[in-house]
């Protein structure tokens, strides 16, 4: 069977709507429609309505290949990051996805596998060839196999949860805050003291918490049991649990991460161990599955919406005003959930 060329009958070729095209069906000069396809607030609404319909009608598209190298800016905001497996990561992601669309920008991810600096160099030269306006990294700076680490210079970059705030714009949880008051609402509930199972030991936002468990029961001047290492599984948090089970005196946990609350609330029931009544569990992040766990979690809520929008705000600031941004951090407050997996001690 013979077939036309382009696919249409007839075999035609469909040829592209042009600018001129658009410009001449609504009656207006070329230089309107090209304001019009971007963005220029300089255009009266009724003119940009009659351009807009006539787009709609001719189904015409504009360039923004040849719009983002005639202006500079391709209205794209890179992600890279070293896991997407993390609540905290994946949420964040989802938030700048959301934000940055809401803004009129894509977003392009680039996850890395191994934390070094030669992968972190890779992924933002991956960043430039893709020709985005600016990059959001979410990672924690000490991680990577470097004392200090470089970033290319005359990028925009916003960093989320790293301790670097003294070199780049950083947008971060407050974890310590966060461990301050999950720590001080079971001291306040009358346990004697508080055990804790950490996350990573090279995990930032673990150490702080891990930071600010210990300094609360320090300035209560109450004893300060050993920290069980976790890796925010909640394989780890059972494995924590099955130690602290067999430990008497533990009537009160806070736990890096529901995930690992979620293993310690199995572990202390296979023990025959009533949550909250023999041993009382908090959690960290507030994930979407807390309030239905059993018993319901005590947990602290982190914004990770907030944190994704400031992200996108803070390099928008960048973009716009062809800065790099001042150095600092910048914390979104964290709250305390109260739910059914803490009370005060038996007695």
């Amino acid at each position: 069977m013979e077939r036309g060329g382009s696919g249409v009958p007839g075999g035609r070729r469909k040829q592209r709507v042009s600018m001129a095209d658009v410009a001449k069906l609504a009656g207006v000069s070329s230089q309107t429609v090209s304001r019009v396809s971007n963005g220029h607030p300089g255009v009266i609404p009724a003119t940009r309505e009659q351009v807009l319909a006539a787009m709609r009608e001719l189904g015409y598209r504009p360039n923004s290949a040849a719009r983002a190298l005639r202006y500079g800016q391709f209205n794209t905001i890179g992600v890279i990051l070293f896991s997407l497996s993390s609540t905290g990561n994946s949420r964040t992601v989802e938030a700048i996805a959301t934000h940055a669309a809401a803004e009129g920008y894509a977003i392009t991810l680039i996850p890395i596998d191994v934390p070094t600096q030669d992968n972190v160099l890779g992924a933002f030269t991956r960043m430039g060839e893709l020709a985005v306006d600016a990059v959001i990294v979410i990672m924690e700076i000490h991680l990577l196999d470097t004392g200090t680490v470089q970033l290319p210079p005359g990028v925009h970059v916003v960093v989320v949860d790293s301790d670097a705030g003294d070199r780049y714009s950083v947008v971060d949880t407050d974890q310590a805050d966060g461990a301050r008051q999950a720590v001080q609402h079971l001291l306040g509930l009358g346990h004697r003291t508080v055990w804790h199972v950490t996350g990573p030991q090279a995990s930032f936002s673990g150490q702080r918490r891990a930071q600010a468990w210990r300094a609360v029961l320090e300035e209560a001047g109450r004893p300060v049991p050993p920290a069980l290492y976790g890796d925010w599984s909640a394989e780890s948090g059972y494995a924590a649990g099955l130690v602290l089970a067999e430990t008497p005196d533990c009537t009160a946990v806070f736990a890096a991460n529901d995930q690992m609350a979620l293993g310690l609330l199995r572990a202390f029931h296979e023990h025959g161990l009533s949550v909250p009544h023999d041993v009382s569990v908090v959690g960290f992040d507030d994930t979407p599955d807390a309030a239905f766990f059993v018993p319901p979690l005590t947990t602290v809520h982190q914004d990770f919406a907030e944190v994704g929008h400031r992200c996108v705000q803070k390099v928008l600031q960048q973009i716009r005003s062809h800065g790099s941004g001042q150095p600092g951090t910048d914390l979104v407050p964290t709250r305390l959930v109260v739910r059914g997996s803490s009370a005060p001690p038996r007695g």
